[in-house]
């Protein structure tokens, strides 16, 4: 849900989004908001075509994708949920997919690199890597959400999470009201 509000509101805003989904993303989406798997870029233009922004799908092991290029201009990138497998990839440079590669892209030209973990508790080791990544200028954003705007509905509180996310981004939102609000 993350992921898919998210892209949804970066198209709706103008941006065009380069998207790169894990094969566990892609059974993530099928087994929380019962997506097919199958034809992925159908899948894909079938639920973000026509929304604003151009969507580009990055298939996970095409590591010759613009973004897996310094030369190749982005203004950030968002790992959105964000597991401590991929997490640990991106903490020490495995860069064995596009995913982590584009990451490491973006801690070596110096840009915007935003991990939102989802996953709890969390053990020494996730917390250790969260930390070097964190020293290393990147936003850690975890999945947790805050209730002093009394959210109703699950919708809310992805928006919530979401516009954090664009927040730390620096991008204009409507998607929560604001602490004094």
């Amino acid at each position: 849900m993350y992921g898919v509000r998210l892209t949804e509101c970066l198209l709706q805003s103008g941006y065009d989004v380069h998207l790169v989904i894990s094969n566990a993303g892609w059974r993530v989406l099928k087994e929380e908001l019962d997506w097919p798997a199958g034809n992925r870029e159908a899948v894909i233009e079938e639920k973000f075509g026509g929304i604003g922004g151009k969507v580009y799908y990055h298939p996970i092991a095409d590591i010759g994708a613009s973004i897996a290029s310094g030369s190749y201009l982005v203004e950030g990138m968002i790992i959105m949920p964000c597991s401590m497998g991929t997490l640990s990839s991106v903490a020490h440079g495995t860069s064995d997919n596009l995913m982590a590669r584009a990451a490491d892209v973006m801690l070596k030209e110096g840009r915007t690199l935003v991990l939102v973990p989802r996953e709890t508790p969390l053990h020494a080791i996730h917390l250790e890597n969260m930390l070097k990544l964190s020293n290393l200028g990147v936003k850690i954003i975890p999945a947790m959400p805050a209730f002093y705007y009394q959210p109703q509905s699950l919708d809310d509180i992805v928006n919530f999470l979401v516009g954090k996310v664009l927040d730390s981004l620096r991008i204009e939102h409507q998607l929560y009201k604001r602490w004094g609000d």
